[in-house]
């Protein structure tokens, strides 16, 4: 049976809702650099290795809309041949991607998955219209 592992690990900082430092930080923006900065801590980890990146968000609209997990993976420089799914299960959507992602690594339907979560409590207050990343809007509008 293969083994599943935790190469690394990366959080950003906690932030208070609705005035925390982070308020104004889209979570696509936010898991994009935590996604980006793992890769830095795994330099022999080539991008086009990873097989999946899954990631949960409890109240995927408005900035968190559109499969964030996918426009992540692509803000943070991944290969857009690197594929992205986005779970909801609330408040452990973080928690159940990685054991997806552990899952998949133990049945060898994988090898190295990018798991976590996603969320700006701040951003979503009342207000959960469809907001697309203004950078991939200019540069990969095709997303």
């Amino acid at each position: 049976m293969n083994e599943a592992v935790i190469v690394a690990g990366v959080r950003t900082a906690v932030g208070k809702a609705p005035r925390g430092a982070l308020r104004t930080t889209r979570p696509d923006d936010m898991a994009a650099a935590v996604i980006a900065d793992l890769l830095k801590r795994v330099p022999t980890l080539p991008p086009e290795s990873i097989d999946d990146v899954i990631m949960g968000c409890a109240t995927p609209e408005a900035e968190s809309g559109a499969n964030v997990a996918r426009i992540a993976a692509l803000r943070a420089g991944l290969p857009h041949e690197v594929p992205a799914v986005t779970v909801n299960r609330f408040c452990s959507s973080g928690s159940q991607t990685i054991a997806m992602a552990a899952e998949r690594i133990l049945a060898g339907m994988a090898h190295c998955i990018i798991a976590g979560g996603t969320e700006s409590m701040s951003m979503l207050r009342g207000n959960t219209r469809f907001r697309p990343n203004p950078y991939l809007v200019e540069h990969r509008p095709d997303v």
